[in-house]
């Protein structure tokens, strides 16, 4: 008998064991196991006025890029300069070995010396001749006067005529060979000065104040005629070629200001202004070109080629529902969010719109305002789901 009861009391022992155990156990699980309620934000959603952002992707690139080489080929005889650095409009920054043509040029400097002495040398055979055609024209006429009072004979006439027509002939000679000797003279200096602007185009000179950006030829180097040496920007015609998706473009124009983020300085975004839309989209991309300046250049130049992201901030839409674009789910492939309804969640599908700077998105359908959305959970929510709303989850973007 002492034994039957002996072995009740520990099976009565045993199952209040298990009972608490089996309590606890379900007291954790609904309290930090998986049938806890999730940790959740809510937001309330506000009726506002949006000024939507357009972002897109851009290259850094110059207006104009000035490409700096010679129009004769030659062996490059230096280069002074380095890419980075700054220059001045005129500045030497090379050069290419003018081999003969110095002494070409003192050669052609003798020549129009001598042509000058041939058209000196013409001018006075002409003076020469006109002189002696005077004086046969004077002498014709007073023998012509002789002959009428018959003092000379008619052959005497006839002879000073005819040197008349002789001195005459001289002069036009005399005319034409100046003529000869002065079109020498401009064709040798025509030829001197392409063969000094030939001699000059050896000589790298910057057409602009700016920056040297290329350096593609080092000294012994043997380039072709018209084949870039240095290339040289004007830092004033930075500007970024930027690509933005067409479905969101709307509204985009030139004038519009906007936030540059350097690829390399993604913490220090300068301003910037859209210089203008571009009239051709590419169609493969479906995305918009447009060009967008520097307002003001920074210190510290960008380099030709830098991957930039650029925000634009369009025009301002009329009021309307907006919501954090956190608070977006998809479920079952369709965008919303989860409505917070007497401590109960429902899923509502909703139309989005445009986006600002702060990651607030327009809501064109299924809200409208007023309502309590969950802005962050621990994880994935379901209709079923049972959470804790709380002031802020740890780790959760603010």
């Amino acid at each position: 008998m002492k034994s039957l009861l002996g072995n009740r009391g520990k099976t009565l022992w045993l199952s209040a064991f298990l009972l608490a155990l089996f309590g606890l156990f379900l007291f954790v699980a609904l309290r930090s196991g998986p049938l806890a309620p999730v940790p959740v934000t809510s937001v309330q959603v506000e009726r506002i006025e949006l000024a939507p952002a357009l972002t897109g992707i851009g290259l850094v690139e110059a207006r104009y890029v000035h490409k700096i080489g010679s129009v004769a080929a030659g062996r490059l005889k230096s280069v002074l300069v380095q890419p980075g650095d700054t220059v001045k409009a005129g500045q030497l920054l090379g050069e290419v070995d003018p081999v003969d043509f110095d002494e070409r040029l003192r050669a052609q400097d003798a020549a129009i010396k001598r042509a000058q002495a041939n058209v000196l040398v013409a001018q006075a055979q002409v003076r020469e001749a006109e002189a002696r055609a005077g004086f046969a024209s004077a002498q014709a006429k007073r023998y012509s006067e002789l002959g009428k009072s018959r003092m000379v004979s008619a052959e005497s006439v006839e002879s000073k005529r005819q040197e008349q027509r002789m001195a005459a002939a001289s002069v036009s000679a005399a005319h034409a060979g100046l003529e000869a000797t002065q079109q020498e003279l401009a064709g040798l200096r025509a030829d001197r000065l392409g063969q000094k602007q030939l001699r000059d185009s050896l000589q790298l000179i910057a057409p602009v104040d700016g920056v040297v950006i290329r350096r593609e030829a080092d000294p012994g180097t043997t380039v072709v005629a018209g084949q870039s040496v240095l290339e040289v920007v004007d830092p004033a015609s930075l500007w970024l070629n930027v690509r933005f998706d067409q479905k969101r473009a709307q509204g985009l124009r030139a004038g519009l200001a906007a936030q540059i983020s350097l690829r390399s300085q993604p913490e220090a975004p300068f301003a910037g202004r859209v210089a203008r839309v571009e009239s051709y989209a590419d169609a493969v991309t479906e995305e918009l070109l447009a060009k967008v300046s520097l307002i003001p250049l920074p210190t510290i130049l960008p380099a030709i080629g830098e991957i930039a992201e650029v925000n634009v901030v369009l025009n301002t839409l009329p009021t309307a529902p907006a919501i954090p674009n956190a608070a977006v789910r998809r479920v079952d492939g369709m965008l919303g969010v989860w409505l917070l309804e007497d401590g109960d969640l429902r899923f509502m599908p909703v139309k989005l719109g445009a986006v600002d700077l702060k990651g607030r998105v327009q809501v064109l359908e299924g809200l409208r305002g007023g309502e309590s959305i969950i802005l962050y959970s621990r994880k994935s929510l379901s209709a079923n789901s049972r959470i804790d709303v709380i002031d802020e989850i740890q780790g959760a973007r603010q």
